[in-house]
């Protein structure tokens, strides 16, 4: 039986062919995400062994975990992963330093610089840091390839800053640097054991590092070289024992220290490894849908040689094992297939990423045990999908089908009301998401497991059911939708239209099986437009009604300097100003011992007046912050478990302070954390670690804002990567944002519109050779090869569109919900992009037509004379 079911898929090199890329396009995704999560991870660990080389490191002694996923979250650690600490005295350098086996000790002096290129722009990364940081000359992992280490006024450049900005050495850069734009010299270059991944590495002398990142003599940390034979243990314990007990310090190995980072590494990994994963998961499915749809038709298309093999004696075991042989050689080599493509995916990005300035380790490493798993998975997919076809072929009587009619086709009521009631539990469970994202307290039904449920993950098995109730009931469905679709073309195209009509509507489950795979990539892409043009249309909502200050000094990398403040202040029609300062630290409610790590933000008391308009949900934001109170966010009050009344105590180490709330809103501008008067912020948050993160600004009185937009653009043109903007330009630069993330997932789900199409590809192909013997009779009385053509087109394009018809409309049922789930985030309307849904529908048509070439062009080459008298 073995070498029939191989004999069978040589004969159909074609049709498994088909089944295979299908599979073979999955795995790729699968094995792709694993390899390219194996380089990054790999590049990350180089990072990690070559800034955090010390033998021991002195830090802060109270941490707090942060998700390094989440927004605000952030570290003190110089490879910016890890917990945040309470920062340490950089004079413990010289206690340290004095301890027995300890060779010297280096406070780490770093922070985040703005590099002008030799073109006189910024050098602005694709979402790698720009750091600077003062350098040691004998840091073990830093190497001098030119010129020499910077003194007073100099700097030195990583290697792949020097290609980044074009500077070499004996130019003079601009670097803005702490507070203010500095004229440096380029003494020197150098390069690190690791791959900088794109990050902007500058280099300056102690002084000048000390100067600008520890104004206030506090740094994250202090690494700790030991002499050589020294234990790190020991010389850990040593230097515990030096530390004074009010400085908040401890003292670990550098082992603990890059485990904890690589840890965090991990975990930030492990969320981007899963994000893929569900598209990898959404091909497979995708690709299912092929597969069993193929050996569907395969199995009717073979019913004589089946009941040939059942009446010589072959048992219905032996049939059923025939077809899943015959997916398990489709399945073992779409799978291998799938893994060189995946390699060479990974590899593409990798080479396209180092052009765009952001080199990777150069390995892909990918373990034996997941090359395994990826084949073991295409292969049991296969399997899977094969296996009710398998069983028709099995059970079907050799008398019956050694017949020239075939079997009539099931009912499909039963199907009707099982996808009727399955779609109705996704859409209750969609409402239900919609309602608790949308809460303002901890109840919202009265029961605790309700209530305790994650919006998200609601909205998740919402929309599963919501899709599959729809797939399941679309058989029941397809005949009168189609016929509706097709009507069109059967009164324009006569007789052609009416015959592609008749041949989709005929056997509506191998339709609707065909349009499934479509369906599914159509439903993601037409929520994934209502997502962007939700928040788009969210955005500007949210600009014009919540700023009040017509004009924001912003930065592209997310930081103002302090100067610029005094520049905008000083600006001639200057009003009030709002500055935003910004930090994250602890926060341990009154109710609650558990401690986390939240934004915080120092204001002035007039912000909500001149700057922003949020909504009052509990007490008054302005009152509370003259009061002395704490303003927290909607989002932030939630998570934290806090109401107005309750008590806050924020701050790390000997800065923490106890504040009550005074009022809880909510503003999409804010978006979460925590608001202090700027004296209370002062108090909680040391000057190290806080940055200004906006400026709003109002004109005063009879100066004119398009005026006051020049004069300010005009002060903070030293500064390089600050923007003034008003309403509509902040709008917008919002809404550029989120489109640049959508086209991502766009890119993504283009994967599954792909195999979709090759499942349509693969049912005309199977069709065609089907209906060969019709074919040969419609040529005989006179149908053209062209009109052949015409009516295998119009067959391909009623499936395509009526997939895409179903997906779009579950899409848009889908993303109904989302306002509700993602207010948080500033999803606050729903809007539909008409416009992006019939470009949609035309692109069905394009992959309906595409996809008929193959087939049509078999179709109008069979010979008649050949057709007509095949059995």
């Amino acid at each position: 039986m073995i070498r029939v079911a191989l004999r069978g898929v040589r004969e159909h090199l074609v049709r498994f062919g088909l089944s295979v890329l299908a599979v073979a396009l999955g795995v790729a995704f699968v094995v792709g995400t694993f390899a390219f999560r194996g380089m990054l991870s790999s590049t990350f660990q180089e990072i990690i062994a070559t800034s955090v080389s010390a033998d021991v490191y002195v830090r802060g002694a109270q941490a707090v975990a942060s998700d390094p996923t989440a927004a605000g979250g952030s570290s003190t650690s110089s490879t910016g992963f890890g917990q945040q600490r309470n920062p340490v005295p950089a004079s413990l350098a010289d206690a340290v330093s004095a301890v027995d086996g300890v060779d010297r000790a280096l406070p780490d002096y770093s922070g985040p610089v703005v590099l002008v290129g030799a073109d006189g722009t910024a050098v602005v990364t694709q979402g790698p840091p720009s750091l600077a940081f003062g350098i040691d000359p004998e840091f073990p992992t830093a190497h001098l390839t030119a010129g020499t280490w910077p003194g007073p006024g100099e700097l030195v450049l990583e290697t792949g800053a020097v290609r980044a900005s074009g500077l070499a050495v004996g130019d003079t850069a601009t670097v803005v640097l702490g507070d203010a734009p500095r004229q440096l010299t380029v003494s020197g270059t150098f390069a690190i054991d690791a791959a900088a991944a794109g990050a902007v590495l500058v280099g300056v002398d102690a002084d000048t590092a000390r100067q600008t990142f520890a104004p206030d003599g506090q740094v994250p940390q202090i690494a700790v070289y030991a002499e050589p034979g020294q234990s790190p243990r020991d010389l850990a314990e040593r230097v515990a024992e030096v530390l004074p007990a009010d400085a908040h310090a401890e003292s670990v190995t550098g082992d603990v220290v890059r485990a904890e980072a690589e840890e965090s590494v991990q975990q930030l990994l492990g969320f981007l490894q899963t994000f893929l994963l569900i598209f990898a998961a959404i091909a497979l499915v995708v690709g299912t849908f092929i597969i069993t749809n193929a050996f569907a038709m395969a199995v009717r298309e073979r019913q004589r040689e089946n009941a040939l093999l059942r009446a010589v004696g072959a048992s219905p075991a032996q049939v059923f094992g025939l077809v899943l042989a015959q997916a398990l050689a489709v399945g073992l080599v779409g799978s291998a297939a799938g893994v060189g493509l995946g390699l060479l995916l990974v590899r593409g990005i990798r080479l396209v990423l180092d052009r765009l300035g952001m080199p990777f380790a150069g390995s892909v490493p990918l373990s034996g045990a997941q090359l395994a798993a990826a084949i073991a998975l295409g292969t049991v997919l296969c399997l899977v999908a094969a296996a009710v076809p398998a069983r028709r072929a099995a059970l079907v009587p050799p008398v019956q089908a050694m017949r020239d009619d075939v079997a009539p086709e099931r009912g499909v009521r039963l199907r009707a009301l099982a996808g009727v009631v399955v779609a109705l539990v996704g859409g209750g469970l969609l409402y239900l998401a919609s309602r608790l994202g949308s809460r303002l307290g901890d109840r919202l039904t009265g029961w605790r497991w309700v209530d305790d449920l994650s919006p998200r993950w609601v909205l998740g098995f919402g929309a599963g059911l919501l899709l599959l109730g729809v797939l399941v009931g679309s058989p029941a469905v397809a005949r009168w939708v189609l016929r509706a679709l097709g009507a069109p073309a059967a009164w324009l195209l006569k007789p052609l239209g009416g015959l592609a009509r008749g041949n989709v509507t005929r056997n509506p489950r191998r339709t609707a099986a065909t349009a499934g795979a479509l369906t599914i990539g159509m439903a993601l892409v037409a929520c994934t437009g209502v997502i962007a043009a939700s928040t788009e249309a969210s955005v500007r909502t949210v600009v014009h009604t919540e700023l009040s200050a017509p004009l924001l000094v912003d930065s592209a990398t997310f930081r103002v300097p302090a100067d610029a403040v005094a520049a905008v202040q000083a600006v001639p029609g200057i009003g009030a100003t709002e500055v935003v300062r910004l930090a994250s630290t602890a926060a341990t409610s009154s109710d609650d011992d558990a401690t986390h790590a939240i934004p915080v933000a120092g204001v002035s008391t007039s912000f909500f007046v001149d700057a922003v308009n949020a909504e009052k949900l509990q007490g008054d934001p302005t009152t509370a912050l003259v009061g002395g109170k704490a303003a927290v966010v909607r989002r932030t009050a939630r998570d934290l478990g806090v109401q107005v009344g309750d008590e806050l105590t924020l701050g790390l180490g000997d800065q923490t302070r106890t504040v009550q709330v005074g009022a809880v809103f909510e503003s999409q501008v804010v978006g979460t954390g925590v608001l202090l008067r700027n004296d209370l912020f002062d108090s909680v948050v040391p000057p190290s670690q806080e940055s200004v993160r906006a400026i709003y600004a109002n004109p005063a009185d009879g100066t004119d804002v398009e005026t006051l937009r020049a004069d300010l653009r005009e002060a903070v043109r030293p500064f390089l990567v600050l923007t003034v903007r008003d309403r509509d330009e902040t709008a917008s630069a919002v809404a550029d944002q989120v489109d640049q993330a959508i086209a991502i997932l766009y890119a993504l789900l283009a994967l599954s519109i792909v195999i979709a199409l090759l499942g349509i590809v693969n049912t005309l192909a199977l069709s065609v050779i089907e209906r060969t013997r019709e074919i040969g009779l419609l040529r005989a009385v006179g149908l053209g090869r062209f009109q052949l053509a015409v009516v295998i087109a119009l067959e391909s394009v009623l499936i395509a569109v009526y997939g895409t018809v179903l997906g779009v409309a579950t899409g848009i049922a889908v993303a109904a919900a989302l306002p509700g789930v993602l207010a948080d985030e500033g999803l606050s309307r729903l809007a539909i992009p008409w416009g992006q849904v019939l470009l949609v529908l035309g692109i069905a048509v394009v992959i309906g037509l595409v996809a008929s070439i193959g087939p049509a062009v078999r179709a109008a080459r069979l010979p008649v004379l050949d057709a007509v008298t095949v059995d």
